[in-house]
């Protein structure tokens, strides 16, 4: 009798342990349930947070382009402006306005006044390409001569309005190398080609052109 009665306690005991165990086990069930959504809803959230920072990336960068580029200026319009003859001098500003404003730049940079004429007004984007001609946003400073001068800079512009009015290149595609790294162009790229996608490293010094281009002076900021 005693033996019948240890049986039904362990059986009892047995169906407690096992109610207990299912009732400590269900919230865990439930939870596990729950957490799905709340990580998808974090994904969600993390997609979109990503994609409004890019596109306030994208937002400032096309508010620093339209800063410096000429409104008037188009891939539609470059016969009637970039690519029509004498149509840079047409849009510049008068020329004291561009020294009074490389003049302030040079001071604000604290160069030395028998330096000044080592120093060209450059435009980040040149006229000639759709720049504009007197916005401050695209108005800087470039030493005349050496590999990152405005002389170097300004063949590389000239040969690229070259191959935008003779279709061999966009409009926007000449405005991203002149932005870019303009100094990387070719030897032979003003000669034969217009394929941008092959600029390499110019490494010729070219001294000789310097010394008749720094005579010039500050005259052919007129010209870009």
């Amino acid at each position: 009798m005693n033996a019948g009665i240890a049986d039904t306690h362990r059986r009892g005991l047995s169906r407690d342990t096992t109610s207990s165990n299912d009732a400590a086990n269900a919230p865990r069930l439930g939870r596990t349930r729950v957490l799905r959504p709340r990580v998808r809803i974090t994904h969600r959230a993390l997609l979109v947070t990503v994609g409004a920072l890019l596109a306030l990336r994208i937002g400032d960068a096309a508010a620093q382009a339209s800063a410096v580029l000429d409104e008037r200026v188009t891939q539609q319009s470059i016969g009637q402006t970039i690519c029509r003859p004498g149509y840079a001098e047409t849009v510049a500003p008068p020329f004291d306005e561009l020294m009074a404003h490389k003049d302030r730049m040079l001071a604000a940079r604290g160069i030395d006044a028998d330096d000044v004429a080592a120093f060209a007004l450059d435009r980040r984007v040149p006229v000639m390409l759709g720049g504009s001609p007197d916005a401050p946003a695209n108005l800087d400073l470039l030493p005349w001569s050496g590999p990152q001068g405005e002389r170097r800079k300004a063949r590389a512009a000239a040969t690229l309005k070259r191959c935008v009015c003779e279709g061999k290149l966009s409009l926007a595609q000449a405005q991203a190398v002149i932005v870019g790294n303009w100094s990387a162009v070719y030897a032979g790229f003003g000669q034969a080609s217009c394929d941008v996608s092959r600029l390499e490293f110019a490494t010729r010094d070219d001294d000789g052109v310097d010394s008749e281009d720094s005579r010039r002076g500050d005259a052919h900021a007129r010209q870009r």
